[in-house]
């Protein structure tokens, strides 16, 4: 049984808002990462049924290190985007209050998962497709393997931004066809 997780240089700043509620994607659909491999949509599904059927739950951990949690996950799902996280930082916890220090001055900007691979298949391109993953833990890390996989401030809405595109689609179409 092998515990998988990766590292790549991060692209994004990391914003939060009262230093301790974060939120964002460990994990997005059909993106390749650093390693060349993509997670298919679902892959995360049966995993996290089985937890939450008995009462456990996905660890937030400090740069995959297991003796070292700093927080919990109070929410972690798949949409149709990827693995949506949301948790706090315990600011209790010794290395939880670094964590949120690091993570406030925007030392620390990155969100990965570690997991173990269930079912793959190799691609045309040298990777694996992951289609079915037992997800352990996602942790605050200095360099996440999949670089769009950030966490987002307390007050950013995940799917908001992309809603509000659409809808400017919406209103521009709508004004061309009242110009004429």
């Amino acid at each position: 049984m092998t515990l998988e997780h990766k590292f790549c240089a991060p692209e994004t700043v990391l914003q939060v808002t009262d230093g301790t509620e974060i939120s964002g994607y460990a994990s997005l659909f059909e993106q390749r990462d650093q390693g060349g491999d993509r997670v298919a949509k679902g892959a995360y599904a049966a995993s996290l049924a089985q937890l939450k059927a008995k009462g456990r739950s996905v660890k937030m951990l400090w740069q995959h290190d297991p003796a070292q949690p700093i927080g919990v996950w109070d929410e972690v799902r798949e949409d149709a985007r990827g693995l949506w996280v949301k948790g706090r930082i315990l600011t209790d916890v010794a290395k939880g209050r670094e964590a949120a220090a690091l993570v406030a001055a925007g030392a620390i900007d990155g969100l990965s998962i570690g997991y173990r691979t269930l079912r793959a298949t190799k691609d045309d391109k040298g990777g694996r497709l992951l289609s079915e993953l037992e997800l352990w833990e996602v942790s605050l890390v200095t360099f996440p393997m999949l670089p769009d996989a950030r966490v987002a401030a307390k007050a950013e809405d995940p799917g908001g931004a992309a809603l509000r595109d659409l809808a400017a689609v919406f209103t521009d179409a709508a004004a061309a066809l009242r110009q004429g």
